[in-house]
């Protein structure tokens, strides 16, 4: 059922994978009305999306649903939110937090201030630290990736915390407003149902 008179092309799949069809405009207000469907109060849902923002600003690649998942649980939030809110991290967005995330690790006093940020091929590097992490090299994550990784890990902290914050307090009355219009929108349904039965 609602299923695909033709399946796309894998080439059209591979584009949606990192460029919505519908457009980034319609994908958020889909984002919007898919969590404002959720269950719960306005502030688990919104509290829930949040961690999934916050997680993707965390050099912790492929760990960013986990962890988001673990926070909501700890802290009684929706994790079905948590999940949904990991799209803030994603192959377009992914390339500006790790710049941001580097950079201001090292205006903290971290990592090496000449080394340029844009030149970095983090996404290699990250690659790298997983394959050095399922073979026991420590050697190449302690020499190599840590020096890069801990600018990024400190930096992360302070930046997932206000990210956090932003996305609870723009989503939550967000949230209660669509929950408010569409519990508006069942009473007059249920109302109108309710004269019709009378008037049979």
């Amino acid at each position: 059922m609602f299923k695909r008179s033709q399946p796309r092309p894998l080439h059209r799949r591979a584009i949606g994978a990192v460029w919505p069809e519908m457009g980034w405009h319609r994908a958020t207000q889909y984002t919007l009305i898919r969590i404002g469907r959720l269950p719960g109060s306005r502030s688990a849902i919104a509290g829930g999306f949040a961690w999934g923002a916050a997680m993707s600003f965390t050099p912790f690649i492929g760990l960013h649903i986990a962890m988001a998942v673990f926070a909501a649980w700890i802290t009684r939030c929706s994790i079905v939110a948590a999940v949904i809110g990991t799209v803030v991290g994603n192959p377009w967005t992914f390339p500006f937090i790790w710049i941001w995330l580097y950079k201001a690790g090292v205006a903290m006093g971290f990592g090496q201030s000449g080394v340029s940020a844009e030149t970095m091929d983090f996404s290699g590097l990250f690659g790298e630290v997983t394959a050095a992490a399922l073979k026991g090299d420590w050697a190449f994550i302690l020499d190599t990736a840590l020096p890069i990784l801990m600018p990024m890990l400190v930096a992360s902290i302070p930046t997932a915390t206000i990210v956090w914050v932003i996305f609870f307090l723009l989503l939550k009355p967000t949230i209660g407003r669509y929950k408010s219009a569409a519990a508006a929108r069942r009473s007059r349904r249920l109302s109108m149902q309710l004269e019709a039965v009378r008037q049979e």
